[in-house]
């Protein structure tokens, strides 16, 4: 029992570590967030921290993780079947995003660390990629059936170009903080839209 207790505020002090350590780069940026900086944040040394994790690179790929999982959780809609549902949730996402630059330097570094096998952020990017393009395929294709996005597109090439402009606007957003990364994704999902669907949103902007 005594065992079981152990674990499981071993699990806890792990969430805590992870949600403060999103807290601390989201305030301080990427640079701001040393193990050191972390450590103090939490009340452990240096060596305490990384006792609940395997390495350094291992505790970056958890925060990451974690970050994902917030937005998940507040933003559910993203994951949606629903085209619109998808659309709008994944936009408030890259939005909030594009608040906390540290966590978009944060991703980056490690989306480009994974080009290492031997890497722990190389089994997180690949697992993360395949769950994200397998969903937005199948919400893609869809939508085709329905006639609302342009047919002859390949749904999962489709659900590609969507995750390499996201992840691109990403890394520009870090050179150009003034981009508006929603914008650009907004814009992938117009070009992607029916002849007919374009032309109806078209006419009520014109409208409005």
């Amino acid at each position: 029992m005594a065992r079981r207790g152990s674990y499981a505020k071993g699990i806890a002090k792990r969430e805590e570590i992870l949600r403060t350590a999103l807290a601390v780069i989201a305030r301080e940026g990427y640079h701001g967030a040393s193990v050191k900086e972390l450590a103090e944040a939490v009340g452990l040394s240096q060596a305490g921290l990384l006792h609940y994790f395997d390495s350094k690179d291992e505790l970056f790929v958890e925060i990451l993780r974690t970050r994902d999982e917030i937005d998940l959780a507040d933003h559910a809609e993203a994951a949606g079947a629903d085209l619109d549902d998808l659309r709008d949730g994944y936009l408030d996402i890259v939005r909030h995003n594009a608040q906390v630059p540290g966590l978009v330097e944060l991703f980056t570094r490690l989306a480009a660390d994974a080009a290492d096998p031997e890497h722990p952020s190389r089994a997180f990017f690949a697992e993360r990629s395949a769950g994200l393009r397998d969903r937005w395929a199948a919400t893609i294709a869809e939508a085709q059936a329905a006639g609302r996005l342009r047919a002859g597109i390949d749904p999962v090439l489709a659900a590609r170009l969507l995750q390499a402009v996201s992840d691109g606007a990403q890394m520009q957003l870090l050179v150009e903080p003034e981009l508006d990364m929603a914008a650009l994704i907004e814009t992938l999902f117009d070009l992607l839209q029916a002849p007919a669907q374009r032309a109806a949103a078209s006419s009520g902007r014109t409208e409005a």
